[in-house]
Formats: C-alpha cells, structure tokens, sequence
C-alpha cells in the first residue's frame, strides 16, 4: 500500500494511507490528510492514483510543491522521493513497488574531489549549503572592540577623578 510519511520535527511519524484515488492534503481539516502547519497551504496538493503511477499535483500553494528538492506543479511520485510542501518533508513510500536503490551518502563524488576545491573551502557546484559569511562575526568583534575601549576609557577617567 502506498503512503505518505512526514519526517519534519513535530510531525514525526504521521502518516496517510493512499486508499482513495484522490487525496488531498493542506492545513485546514477538511483535507484527507491534514498537515497543521502555517507553511502548508490550506489545500496544498493532491496526490491522484492513476494505474499505476502516484501522481502529487500542486494547488496552486503559497510556498510550493517540491519532488526532491524541485519545485513542480504535477509529477509521478517514485518510491522514497521527498515532497516537500512548505517547511513539511514527507517521504512516498510504496511497499508495493520494488525497493529503492540505496544510494552512499558518504560515497565520494564520482569525479572526487579536487584539492584546491578542499584549500578554498568551495562547495560543490549546486550544493545546498551556501558559504557563511563572516561579516556577521567582524561587526560583533569591532563592537565588542568598541565597547572595551569605552570601559577602558570609563575606568582611567573615573580613576583620576579619584586621585585628584
């Protein structure tokens, strides 16, 4: 039986059974799979049984509909594919369909990786993690700089008040 599997934080766990040939999915209740998140829309997607294929079509939803990361309107959903909608991750499951192929996250990229790739700290091309910026971290030190040398300041003026 295919079904659908929430894997976000909160959400863990929850599921639907794909029974009926159209299910939808949203915020509000009357949704056959209610997903009470503000991120999701109030009727996000519906998922369609269509033969044999699992199709998720998108509602016209703020955030969007995503398949592994991409955003689409209508796609066949394949077993352990991600849909994301909003900040909600849920994985399609089908016992039904042969197992996915398990793929080694931990497997280097099939060209490797290059050394001045490692030097710079680049990422690879269409990674998901962008570069932190230090720009953050160089305000907080100039502040705290800052802030230190009036205490400084502070401190020698209240001392030869004193001794005067």
């Amino acid at each position: 039986m295919a079904k659908l599997v929430v894997l976000t934080e909160g959400f863990v766990g929850t599921s639907c059974e794909l029974k009926a040939e159209r299910t939808t999915v949203g915020r509000v209740e009357d949704n056959t799979f209610q997903i009470a998140e503000p991120s999701v829309s109030s009727h996000h997607c519906e998922i369609l049984l269509r033969g044999a294929d699992v199709v998720v079509k998108d509602l016209n939803s703020t955030n969007g509909t995503y398949v592994n990361g991409q955003p689409t309107t209508e796609a066949v959903l394949k077993p352990g594919q991600i849909l994301r909608l909003g900040k909600i991750e849920i994985r399609f499951e089908d016992e039904t369909a042969a197992p996915p192929k398990k793929q080694d996250h931990a497997a280097p990229p099939p060209g490797g990786v290059k050394l001045t790739e490692l030097e710079q700290g680049g990422r690879p091309v269409g990674s998901p993690f962008a570069k932190k910026s230090n720009k953050a971290n160089k305000i907080f030190i100039y502040v705290g700089i800052g802030l230190g040398l009036v205490i400084v300041a502070f401190i020698v003026i209240s001392l030869t008040k004193l001794t005067q």
